[in-house]
């Protein structure tokens, strides 16, 4: 418990910032929705709708791609999915804004200093640190690696049929989750976590499955409230918050103790003094860091501590994510069987090319020919981005550009909006994603084919990829997304040339039991009216014809 001492100068630190934050620049004159508390503001409202962007596609139909709301603690905010505000947020003017304060603490809680985490000059030394180990050629060196796990999911779903006269009903997500962690071991650490042979035995692989609905998925009013003064906190006091003997944080503790007992061993066994030879040779992402550590030069060096949170932050972020956007894949194939069905003949002839070459496995260069297949994955992380939101901080007073105008409380049309030292900005990346302005006015229907018309020379660019926003944008966007692009292309070739896949029986298109549930600022699946039972996604799966 906290000493009478500490939660007077908690809540004396909190009195101040917010004198702060009712000092700022007014942006009252942008419309915006109604609250139900001022004290929880639309952060509870967020949290506890049904699915990802409910709320905020009736905003954008409202009051256009940008809007005001209210923070917990009575913080105006700015909401935004204005394409040309994205790209001065993120890209533009990127330096100028920040992560705030207990988003930041809460990475640090999951990951520790690692890249998702550091900020500023730290963010840069990470990220100059980290960005041979992605370079292309580094890439294309993991595709027979993405292969193989391929191939071994495949086998294990065989073995699922052989024993019955009929389809299967597997629970897809946890499946994927094992064989995006065994990848992930493998490419990052040169180590076999046996996820897949392990299955429902793998104690690391039960740990990480469900962890980002854990830590933040449906939280009750005053642990919204309690994280909302995070952002007014030291960081000493923050860092105390970590050993709190309540979940989540119990829940991340054990996480980083059991990752930290396998962190550890593959940090020893990757030194070269315990393996000369081996260390030269490995091409693998750990290999790399820590031959960047031999440097006199301490600004290209990562310490222990880093190297931990990068493995942990590599692991977390390398295999859950991924797994999560291949399970939305696999379940908009089942709800669509037409594009399945075209998206198998595809695959099966250029497959036909690779053998008549005298070849058996698929070059990057082969799947990228596959437009049905980089298409899926394109419109799945457009109308799925696990990540559908991120709050941003203004560390200067800046001027925010509209691509789309709006209408101000006054009536006035606005073109761009003044802003405050400290103002606090929502990038929707979910709303912008359902922009119809960008991506056509059938935006909330899953059309892969949608990227065949668009073109994305024509429209503001913004993101790494397709110009979509789920790997974010600009300095602090994912570092691994070509790396999750050629997994994703390389795991669904493999799946659905041989499987066909079907919603369970009694469900259909518009009657499914999975929904897409708000947790913090990501996305999880889990089973309609079942959240108990965790993040889940149950599909039917046969020999395809």
């Amino acid at each position: 418990m906290l000493s009478p001492i500490s939660v007077g100068f908690l809540a004396l630190s909190v009195l101040i910032a917010l004198v702060g934050v009712f000092r700022r620049r007014s942006i009252k004159h942008i419309r915006g929705p109604p609250t139900k508390s001022r004290l929880l503001g639309h952060d509870y409202d967020l949290n506890r709708q049904d699915e990802v962007g409910d709320l905020e596609f009736s905003w954008l139909r409202e009051y256009g791609p940008t809007w005001r709301v209210r923070g917990a603690l009575g913080a105006d905010g700015l909401m935004t999915a204005d394409p040309k505000a994205l790209q001065h947020i993120y890209q533009k003017a990127g330096a100028n804004y920040m992560k705030k304060p207990s988003q930041n603490h809460a990475s640090w809680i999951m990951t520790g200093p690692g890249i998702a985490w550091s900020q500023g000059e730290a963010h840069t030394r990470h990220r100059r640190i980290m960005s041979p180990a992605f370079s292309a050629a580094r890439l294309k060196s993991f595709l027979p690696l993405f292969q193989r796990i391929g191939s071994k999911l495949v086998e294990k779903w065989k073995t699922q049929l052989m024993t019955t006269t009929g389809p299967v009903e597997l629970m897809v997500d946890a499946w994927l989750s094992r064989a995006t962690l065994d990848i992930i071991g493998e490419a990052a650490f040169d180590y076999d976590y046996g996820a897949l042979d392990q299955a429902d035995q793998s104690v690391l692989a039960k740990e990480y499955h469900g962890i980002f609905k854990d830590m933040d998925y449906r939280l009750p009013k005053t642990t919204l409230l309690f994280r909302a003064t995070w952002d007014y906190l030291p960081w000493p006091l923050l860092k105390l918050f970590r050993y709190i003997p309540a979940n989540p944080f119990t829940r991340m503790r054990n996480l980083n103790r059991l990752f930290a007992a396998y962190g550890k061993q593959i940090l020893r066994e990757k030194r070269p003094e315990f393996d000369a030879e081996k260390s030269t040779n490995s091409k693998d992402i750990m290999s790399i860091l820590i031959k960047a550590n031999e440097s006199s030069d301490t600004k290209t060096r990562l310490d222990d501590e880093e190297l931990l949170a990068e493995m942990f932050t590599l692991t977390l972020a390398g295999h859950e994510t991924t797994a999560t956007t291949l399970t939305f894949l696999l379940y908009e194939l089942a709800r669509n069987p037409e594009y399945q069905a075209r998206l198998r003949q595809e695959i099966r002839e250029a497959h036909s090319r690779v053998t008549e070459r005298g070849a058996s496995e698929f070059t990057i260069e082969d799947l990228d020919s596959i437009p049905s297949l980089l298409n899926a994955i394109k419109e799945t992380l457009r109308m799925h981005p696990i990540a559908s939101l991120l709050p941003r901080v203004a560390v200067q007073d800046d001027v925010i550009p509209l691509a789309h105008p709006i209408t101000t409380t006054t009536g006035e049309v606005i073109t761009e909006i003044p802003i405050s030292k400290g103002q606090v900005i929502v990038t929707s990346f979910a709303a912008y994603q359902r922009l119809t302005q960008v991506w056509g006015e059938d935006a909330d229907v899953w059309n892969p084919d949608r990227f065949t018309r668009i073109d994305v020379g024509k429209q503001t660019n913004v993101g790494v990829f397709a110009n979509l926003m789920t790997f974010s944008a600009g300095p602090h966007s994912c570092i691994g997304w070509r790396f999750s692009v050629i997994e994703q292309q390389a795991l669904t070739a493999e799946l659905v040339s041989t499987f066909q896949f079907d919603l369970p029986p009694g469900t259909d298109a518009k009657n499914t039991e999975v929904i897409r549930a708000p947790s913090g600022t990501s996305m999880v699946p889990i089973v309609r009216g079942k959240p108990e039972v965790g993040t889940g996604l149950r599909l039917q799966i046969a020999f395809a014809p």
